[in-house]
């Protein structure tokens, strides 16, 4: 069966575990993040991260594992999505759901997930899936 979902998420924390601006060039950074959602999805993520900050100090790439654990369409469980943002120069952003750890009825789980921040910072999702 392939679905799609969308609905909105709030961060509800954001704690830097580490910040190395490191020698000479980038600065480097890890972060814990949790997240709410409602819509398609309803339930909690957990968000590790690790980012790396250009000479200037701007978001220049980043990497994260998320843990979600709620309901899709219904359907309780558990998924991990990988976030992959190459670069913030024009790169695209990729996050795919990690096959293999849909639990419950979410069970053989795939797909893609994007994220949209309106203007005003508010998050939007939609997730394109298989199950």
């Amino acid at each position: 069966m392939s679905g799609s979902t969308s609905g909105t998420f709030d961060l509800t924390s954001f704690e830097p575990e580490v910040a190395e601006k490191g020698g000479p060039g980038a600065g480097l950074g890890r972060v814990r993040i949790t997240k709410a959602f409602r819509g398609g999805l309803s339930g909690t993520s957990t968000v590790h991260m690790l980012s790396v900050a250009d000479t200037a100090g701007a978001p220049a790439a980043y990497v994260a594992v998320e843990r979600f654990e709620g309901e899709l369409d219904g359907r309780a469980g558990s998924f991990v999505l990988q976030h992959s943002a190459p670069g913030s120069h024009g790169e695209r952003l990729a996050i795919r759901v990690v096959e293999g750890t849909g639990s419950g009825e979410l069970e053989g789980l795939s797909g893609t997930f994007a994220i949209h921040q309106s203007e005003d910072g508010a998050h939007s999702y939609v997730l394109e899936y298989t199950l």
